[in-house]
């Protein structure tokens, strides 16, 4: 063993161990308790990121504790290759998508095992090969088959700038979640898959995610937008139509002052097509953006028409309101602009009678004046229902137009149905067809996969390779002449199922194969960043559900558990240009300035140029603030980089990369690699431990050890808190490095302390923990051995160290056994011969004790 640690020595060593021997392929064994560790799969974009390194080595973590702990453990990693990126990549490089898209696999691959994460790469998954995509193109048909599938003309969001659709999940504030460009709303023809069908089992089954954080179970219950209320069927005035309306709160339907219908209401359309006034007002707002619609907002337009109260039968107005550009509900409401906040906006705007029918908080009727207010309390103005709590008026009002029969309990969903047409090449074809006379077909399976048209020199033409009128497109299905579909998937399409294909990639003769499914599924453990909350987890979930109803897979959920890692933060700086934007610059070219407690407060280019400091903040290349883990692995070793990760934050935390805290984290491995070699050096010397010989000092020591194990062991296993499991290990190494090593127990605590040590760290620092243990042991791997196991009876003090003062200054510290009573250890303390020598000849007015801790003479 060489007598300094130098981590590149080591890293490659075993990483090449690790590969020839196949270490963490796995295969079902029904023996085991079997343990799925995954990762979210990243995209191929040509080099990790930080925010990448501690994704992978939060699970890599996880998974060799799980494994140590005897389970069977998979953790596999794949790349989630389609997608827009590549396809502009490839147009600014003058290459393939494909081309583009392999070269960064391999590089990023590189990169994976150079920080030594146990991946089972015999698994590995590719989402743009055509093996993978066959298997989706093949369920998208079955799932046509059972009319979970359509395609319709739609109001879809368009981002003008990538020009693609982009499902409701993707806008963000009325911006492209990818380019930041606002969107737009235009009407286009597009697949759809029924995820409203699945609405409330989505809904509900979040109740089971009992490992889920609260804040994202929150965030799609909020996304799914559930409420439960009334559908109410009212006659139109003077006609035979009738709408239907919906309501949450029938205790305020005395209230209602006038209805709302969206722009794609039946009604709506009908009157258009007579009416160009209420015809041009609905391709204004139809095909208007959302962030436009923040500024024209409770524009509406009045239909001269009326629908008849349910109670009160009097008439009442009919708006078209610009509020809802696509359907939800029955795209009718109940208005009731004195209790409702959207619907006293458009009441003031459109100078509509606004009607209060609930007492405020201090039974007091509201003015004219008053803002909306949604509460529930007594009524008022509302006929026979005056001085009727809320409860009891709603109550009343259902038997009633139960009686009528016009009403009906009714849940509404938020959530749209997932459009999945993307108009880009590089993506999953879309296995469909239509014939000249417009039937729509599905591709014959036996012609599965439908694989794109290669692209390689020509890439001027990668936009008109897949279009209506290429050749790729023109095909015969049973003899008859077709387009074949152009738009490619959702990449979010691929995203929600290879999690299942993972237990078996190489299966050739189905999507899943439902031996391996059945044994691995539901996934144990699930490591994502939270901006996953919405999209990528909704879509995976409801994936999942369908794969079930398809007899699939056999749990209703696809993961057990979700960690969401926190963001990894890092200094900026920029300057102010003489366009007045901020040019960002890498902090490998700043020169900083700080005071006594290390903070920041002077910041200059090369040039002595004054820069603006920005603080901590997200890694970003738009900010030029991020750090190469590259760079990182080869300045300090790939064990360090992973251990600063998991001890600088709480994992749910954002982590502040600052490399001065790197650097303190690689002292502590040379410190820990010092003791090792000082042991090493000496350790044929010593003999068996025996137990009972054990002095104070050694007693304390082993007593240390089997705490840190019991606490380490609850911090990754239970509560996930893996900087205070490293914490505790820093303090033990720190208790050995003052402890001797002179006599033959002494040696023998060391030994143990070393060994269990090295397996605790295992999981965070693997290739160190691997390189040192051939030292322990000459003809076995740590890869093979067990979690450490505290022992109960040693945590248990047999003894306590009472501080001893005299007329309270500090004269000992005394080992009572903690088996005495009061009186024998007042009785042993007097007898130390320094406490003897004070209380000679002298009387003890008074003796203070706090049992276990201090005893204290005063005389």
């Amino acid at each position: 063993m060489e007598q300094e640690y130098s981590p590149k020595k080591i890293e490659l060593y075993v990483q090449e161990y690790w590969k020839k021997n196949k270490t963490f392929e796995v295969k079902e064994d029904l023996k085991k308790e079997k343990y799925y560790c995954l990762p979210m799969l990243p995209y191929p974009s040509g080099k990790l990121h930080m925010g990448h390194v501690r994704n992978y080595t939060v699970s890599d973590v996880i998974a060799r504790y799980q494994r140590m702990i005897g389970k069977n453990v998979l953790q596999p990693m794949g790349w989630d290759a389609f997608g827009l990126p590549a396809e502009e990549a490839a147009i600014k490089s003058n290459t393939s998508p494909l081309s583009w898209t392999k070269k960064n696999i391999k590089y990023m691959k590189k990169q994976l095992q150079s920080l030594g994460f146990s991946y089972d790469w015999s698994r590995e998954i590719t989402t743009c090969n055509a093996e993978y995509y066959h298997w989706e193109q093949w369920f998208f048909i079955k799932l046509y088959e059972k009319k979970l599938v359509y395609k319709k003309n739609s109001l879809v969001n368009w981002c003008s700038y990538d020009k693609t659709v982009l499902a409701n999940e993707q806008v963000i504030d009325g911006c492209c979640w990818r380019c930041q460009n606002q969107i737009i709303i235009k009407k286009i023809p597009q697949w759809f898959i029924k995820i409203r069908h699945y609405a409330e089992s989505l809904y509900q089954d979040l109740k089971k995610l009992t490992h889920w954080p609260e804040n994202v179970k929150n965030m799609q219950r909020n996304w799914i937008g559930r409420v439960k209320g009334f559908q109410i069927k009212l006659n139109v005035f003077n006609t035979s139509q009738k709408i239907k309306v919906f309501t949450n709160r029938l205790d305020l339907i005395m209230g209602v002052t006038y209805i709302s219908i969206s722009i794609c209401h039946k009604l709506s359309l009908n009157l258009s097509k007579k009416n160009q006034i209420i015809e041009r007002f609905i391709k204004k707002y139809q095909c208007i953006s959302q962030e436009e619609l923040k500024t024209v907002k409770y524009i509406g337009i009045n239909t001269n028409l009326f629908v008849i109260h349910p109670i009160t039968e009097k008439k009442i107005p009919i708006w078209i309101s610009n509020f809802i550009l696509k359907e939800y509900g029955t795209n009718a409401v109940l208005s009731i602009p004195g209790h409702n906040e959207h619907d006293w906006n458009f009441a003031v705007k459109n100078n509509l009678k606004i009607k209060y029918v609930v007492l405020n908080p201090n039974h007091q009727k509201y003015n004219a004046h008053s803002s909306f207010i949604d509460i529930k309390g007594i009524l008022f103005n509302s006929n026979e229902f005056n001085g009727l709590n809320s409860k009891d008026s709603s109550e009343k009002i259902k038997n009633i137009l139960f009686q009528k029969k016009i009403l009906k309990e009714k849940i509404n969903y938020k959530l749209q149905d997932w459009c999945v047409s993307r108009q880009r090449y590089w993506g999953a074809p879309i296995p469909m067809a239509t014939l000249k006379n417009g039937k729509i077909l599905s591709i014959p399976e036996d012609e599965l996969p439908v694989v794109l048209p290669t692209i390689e020199q020509n890439i001027d033409s990668l936009k008109k390779s897949i279009n209506p009128n290429s050749n790729w497109a023109k095909i015969f299905i049973n003899n008859k002449s077709a387009i074949r579909e152009t738009d490619t998937f959702d990449t979010f399409m691929e995203s929600s199922w290879y999690y299942a294909r993972y237990t078996c990639p190489n299966f050739n003769t189905g999507m899943i194969d439902l031996m391996a499914s059945k044994y691995w599924l539901p996934v144990d453990q699930y490591i994502g960043g939270i901006e996953h909350a919405i999209m990528h987890l909704m879509y995976f979930r409801f994936y999942h559900k369908l794969l079930r109803d398809f007899k699939l897979v056999d749990s209703d959920e696809p993961v057990k558990n979700l960690l969401c890692q926190g963001m990894v933060l890092s200094e900026a700086f920029y300057e102010i240009d003489k366009n007045l934007r901020r040019n960002w610059i890498h902090s490998s070219s700043v020169l900083i300035e700080r005071n006594s407690k290390g903070e920041i407060i002077k910041s200059y280019n090369k040039k002595g140029k004054e820069l603006f400091y920005a603080g901590m903040i997200k890694m970003s290349k738009s900010k030029n603030n991020g750090i190469e883990p590259e760079l990182m692995i080869q300045r300090y070793g790939a064990d360090t980089i992973r251990l600063f990760i998991m001890f600088s934050a709480p994992v749910e935390s954002s982590l502040e990369w600052k490399e001065s805290g790197v650097k303190g984290v690689h002292r502590f491995l040379k410190k820990l690699w010092k003791i090792i070699y000082n042991y090493i050096d000496i350790k044929n010397t010593h003999h068996k431990m025996n137990f009972n010989l054990l002095n104070y000092q050694q007693s304390h020591l082993r007593c240390q050890l089997h705490k840190t194990i019991s606490k380490v062991t609850d911090d990754i296993s239970r509560r996930k808190t893996f900087n205070t499991a490293i914490s505790a290990i820093m303090e033990l190494v720190n208790e050995l490095a003052k402890a001797p090593i002179k006599e033959e127990q002494d040696k023998s605590i060391m030994r143990e302390s070393l060994i269990c040590i090295i397996k605790m760290l295992y999981p965070f620092t693997p290739h160190f923990c691997f390189f040192v243990w051939k030292y322990f042991y000459e003809n076995k791997t740590i890869d093979d051995e067990k979690w450490p196991v505290f022992t109960e009876n040693i945590l248990l003090k047999k003894y306590n160290v009472i501080i001893a003062q005299i007329n309270g200054k500090t004269r000992c510290t005394i080992k009572i056994p903690n088996n005495l009573n009061k009186e024998e250890v007042f009785l042993q303390i007097k007898s130390e011969p320094i406490i003897k020598k004070y209380l000679k000849n002298v009387n003890i007015k008074k003796i203070i004790y706090i049992p276990k801790k201090i005893i204290n003479f005063v005389i």
